[in-house]
C-alpha cells in the first residue's frame, strides 16, 4: 500500500524506514508501521524515488530518530545460473542508524 510522505508527519508509530536500492542509482523507500511496510509516495501520489542515498535520507530527516536500514537484493545467484530452489532469499539489510542527518549534510 502506498502512503504519502506528508501523511506521516506527526505519527509516532513508525517503526523504521527501509530504503531499498532498486538499481545502481535508484532508491525507493518504505515506512514500516505495525509490522507492515508501506511504499512511500510524494505529494502527487507517485512513488518517492531518488538517484542517491543521501537524497533519500534528506526526505525522511524530518521524522527524527527513527531506525533506518538500506536494503539490497543481489541477483548474483540468478546470474550464475543457480536454480531458484538452491538458494534462499539473499536480501541484505544494513543499518543506517536512527539519528537524523547532521545539518552540515543539508
Amino acid at each position: 500500500m502506498k502512503l504519502q510522505l506528508s501523511k506521516l508527519k506527526g505519527r509516532d508509530d513508525i517503526e523504521r524506514f527501509v530504503i531499498e536500492s532498486v538499481d545502481l542509482s535508484l532508491y525507493i523507500a518504505f515506512a514500516q508501521i505495525g509490522g507492515e511496510e508501506h511504499l512511500l509516495a510524494d505529494s502527487k501520489d507517485k512513488v518517492l524515488k531518488t538517484t542517491n542515498l543521501l537524497s533519500m535520507q534528506r526526505q525522511i530527516k524530518p521524522f527524527g530518530a527513527v531506525d533506518c536500514v538500506l536494503r539490497q537484493r543481489s541477483a548474483y545467484d540468478e546470474m550464475v545460473g543457480k536454480p531458484p530452489t538452491s538458494y534462499g532469499d539473499n536480501t541484505m539489510e544494513l543499518s543506517l542508524g536512527n539519528q537524523p542527518l547532521p545539518d552540515w549534510l543539508n
